[in-house]
């Protein structure tokens, strides 16, 4: 019998799982019972765990081959750089306070042919009020859309960056580190997940520059449909951290958007994220993601040069 409780706690995406402690060797069937839970909610939760950086690698080598920190980081904690540290005080005294400019919906780091499979992220220190992330189901907004609209997305392709749209403006490490080390792949905007065969949009805010092949005003409109509709509420879950808690998401399938409300209050919020290493994505039509700028986001190394 499972030691697992799994509650959804949302009607479209999220779903708390309790009976297990991440921090101790998991049997064979409680991974598989997590994985499927994930594939199943999109992201899951588990409350008042007791990880470490060491434990939290290792529950996240369960379930694959991890990547580095992040295509742009430069210092992650010595002997793990597998972590990449959420902290908006660490990353304001390397990028400035314009980094936060770059807080929009996404999905991670989609910049790279083979964005992360999956990332687990456990809070070390929150405050008492606020912070709170939010997730889309990717899926469901798919589903969402006529079926006309539908077959005419699974037909596109749009390329994605730093910046999205916007690009990457300003004097700071993160913008000249960015422009310097370009970061570009081109995806599909509907990507049939590997593992269950949906099929999810595959855009969002904060990377997605353009739909390829069309004019400039064409692709404005057509993403800011589907930003509309990835972006619905009633697709979302909206988490409240406390020390201890962790977060899994499927990056293949969902989106997330880090709080704003903070930025006038000071006060301490760090967490820290694990990625799982990738596939190159796959559309409707079975063409893959093309690598325009870069190398791969793999286990070994950065995405890009050091700056």
């Amino acid at each position: 019998m499972s030691s697992l409780t799994i509650r959804p706690v949302a009607g479209h995406i999220g779903a708390d799982i309790d009976g297990a402690d991440l921090s101790q060797p998991l049997p064979d069937g409680t991974i598989e019972e997590i994985r499927q839970a994930l594939h199943r909610h999109k992201v899951v939760f588990f409350r008042g765990q007791t990880l470490d950086h060491t434990s939290q690698i290792a529950f996240a080598r369960r379930f694959g081959e991890l990547t580095y920190a992040h295509p742009h980081d430069e210092a992650p904690p010595e002997d793990h750089p597998e972590i990449f540290t959420v902290d908006p005080d660490r990353l304001e005294k390397r990028f400035g306070k314009g980094f936060r400019d770059e807080y929009r919906w996404h999905t991670d780091v989609t910049p790279a042919v083979n964005p992360p499979a999956g990332s687990i992220l456990r809070a070390e220190v929150v405050p008492d009020f606020g912070g709170d992330t939010q997730w889309t189901n990717l899926v469901a907004a798919y589903q969402g859309l006529s079926a006309p609209v539908r077959a005419f997305v699974d037909t596109l392709r749009a390329e994605h960056r730093y910046g999205g749209s916007y690009g990457v403006k300003g004097d700071n490490d993160f913008a000249r580190s960015v422009n310097k080390n370009l970061l570009v792949a081109v995806h599909p905007v509907v990507r049939v997940h590997p593992e269950t065969g949906e099929r999810a949009l595959f855009v969002n805010p904060g990377f997605t520059s353009h739909i390829v092949d069309v004019s400039a005003s064409e692709s404005k409109h057509i993403l800011d449909m589907l930003f509309a509709e990835v972006t619905r509420p009633e697709y979302t879950v909206r988490f409240r951290w406390e020390a201890g808690h962790v977060a899994f998401w499927d990056n293949r399938v969902t989106a997330h958007l880090a709080p704003r409300d903070l930025e006038h209050l000071v006060v301490e919020r760090r967490l820290h994220r694990v990625t799982l290493l990738g596939d190159v994505p796959v559309g409707p039509d079975g063409r893959e993601s093309e690598l325009v700028a870069g190398r791969p986001f793999t286990a070994d190394n950065r995405a890009v040069a050091a700056s």
